[in-house]
């Protein structure tokens, strides 16, 4: 028998991102083409979507771990990665998603609604992405970041019309098996009812869902029993139904008691924000129409003890209704006073003006920083942090082995001005400077440092090779081809003169008589 799991905690991570290629074109007579290295694919985001074929968390609460799927590297000729593929995780209608520290994110109802829990990594550009006028064959291409990754608390809360609230071995379940198709547990021993069931009534031309929420104790609103497990399942509700035990035999309860204990733990709960009206307030649970079932008057003692509390519960303005699960007295009025308070309930939301999505447009600032530098201290020693989103997606990107990559990394932070903001900050030669908060990249700064480009063989971007030459013109060729016939012509004519002066320098002979001179 499948279990109900009705709060997880989810560890989502959208895909990574893949590598951009560094890859050079080479055909036959064309070796060197150009670079054309492909782009890395997107990671796969991670979405949550409302299944109407799923009904408890139970997956989540055995792989409560979730990966999108990674894109793919890219490769040469212009060959781009593939794009990881969307992680869709169907949820039940009525799921709550919240932070650990139980901010709601949002609220999911309806089939069909989602929400994006968890973005893909962006992919790296390749080297033919890279190159421009001044920068022909980049040896270098920009690595795939990593996605999202957070931690979620999901609570799924019963969507339902009517709740029936009351103490353990009320009757509930015997009296939604009554009213509805619903087949619950049923036994004669408290706590038999450890989920929500939920059944459908039919009253008239009304049709509404009705939810049997585990037994309530006292000290339920502060965790004792299953009561702060399941309250939140009543959040959903319109109208209460209270059903109190009329033949209990317990000495120290009696229906008026029961009553009291429950309206109590009704008004201690806090119900969630995400269920605010249209006017932006929350209907606590002990203010929503509530009625009253005495049940188990089929009891010798039951009838007795509901005619008895009857008039005081009529008193504090409540419509009471005898009923027997086991008859079945009384439950075609019960259930048509359930109907009147739900169709009140929704002819009240239809009435009430629709509450339009506003689309909320925010401008970029014109002179909104880019990055903030802040100065700490380490070791007793000055420290700059550099924190903005550009700068810290920047880092991610970067291949540190590779020293082209790391110039094209010192030019996009020089262009962005961290450069002159750390001259402005106090910053000097040595000292340390980290970009990002979390696994920061240290290094010491120096702003003098070309940043690996005296290390290449040609201006940093460029690729001699592929150096644009312009062919000379036929008067530029017969220029120079007179000037190599002149610069031969001299050439003769000076050998011709050491002829006639007998000076041979080549020659055995003069070596020789140069050397009897010498002696």
């Amino acid at each position: 028998m499948a279990a109900f799991v009705d709060r997880v905690v989810l560890h989502v991570s959208g895909g990574t991102g893949g590598h951009g290629c560094v890859s050079v074109k080479r055909e036959k007579f064309k070796p060197l083409g150009g670079p054309d290295g492909g782009n890395g694919g997107d990671g796969g985001d991670v979405i949550l979507r409302v299944d109407d074929q799923t009904t408890t968390l139970l997956d989540y609460h055995h792989l409560p771990h979730r990966h999108a799927t990674n894109g793919e590297m890219g490769r040469g000729d212009l060959r781009h990665g593939k794009n990881g593929e969307t992680l869709i995780l169907p949820v039940p209608d009525g799921t709550v998603v919240k932070t650990r520290d139980g901010e709601i994110i949002t609220d999911l109802t309806g089939v069909g609604a989602e929400y994006v829990i968890a973005r893909g990594g962006m992919g790296g550009l390749g080297n033919a992405s890279l190159s421009s006028q001044k920068r022909k064959a980049p040896g270098f291409a920009l690595l795939g970041i990593d996605g999202d990754s957070r931690d979620v608390v999901l609570e799924l809360k019963t969507v339902a019309d009517v709740a029936l609230v009351g103490y353990p071995s009320a009757g509930k379940s015997s009296l939604i098996a009554a009213l509805s198709a619903a087949r619950p547990k049923i036994a004669d021993y408290p706590f038999t009812t450890l989920t929500p069931n939920l059944g459908v009534v039919q009253a008239g031309n009304v049709r509404f869902t009705v939810a049997d929420v585990p037994g309530l104790i006292e000290g339920a609103s502060e965790g004792r029993g299953l009561g702060l497990d399941f309250l939140r399942h009543v959040e959903r509700c319109a109208a209460l139904v209270h059903v109190l035990d009329t033949a209990t035999l317990e000495a120290d309860r009696d229906p008026i008691s029961d009553l009291e204990t429950i309206e109590a733990e009704l008004a201690n709960y806090a119900v969630d924000m995400s269920f605010a009206g249209a006017d932006g307030t929350v209907v606590p649970l002990n203010e929503r129409p509530r009625l009253v079932a005495l049940n188990k008057t089929d009891m010798p003692d039951g009838a007795d003890m509901a005619e008895f509390v009857r008039k005081e519960l009529e008193g504090r303005g409540y419509r009471v209704f005898e009923v027997s699960a086991l008859t079945r007295e009384g439950l075609r009025e019960l259930s048509f006073a359930m109907a009147e308070l739900v169709q009140n309930a929704r002819d009240v939301a239809q009435t009430a003006p629709a509450v339009a999505p506003v689309e909320v447009v925010r401008p970029r600032s014109v002179n909104k920083a880019e990055f903030v530098i802040r100065k700490e201290e380490r070791n007793l020693e000055p420290l700059f942090r550099v924190l903005g989103e550009k700068p810290e997606r920047w880092v991610k990107q970067t291949d540190f082995t590779n020293d082209e990559a790391v110039g094209y990394l010192a030019d996009r932070l020089a262009k962005l001005g961290v450069e002159d903001q750390l001259f402005k900050s106090g910053a000097k030669p040595g000292d340390a400077v980290a970009i990002g908060e979390d696994n920061a990249v240290l290094f010491d700064w120096e702003p003098t440092m070309a940043a690996g480009a005296e290390l290449l063989a040609s201006p940093r971007g460029t690729d001699l090779r592929l150096g644009e030459f312009t062919r000379p013109t036929r008067d530029q060729k017969r220029t120079e081809h007179q000037e190599r016939r002149d610069a031969k012509e001299a050439a003769r004519m000076e050998l011709e003169a050491e002829r006639k002066a007998g000076i041979w320098t080549e020659s055995v002979n003069y070596k020789h008589q140069q050397g009897k001179k010498s002696e």
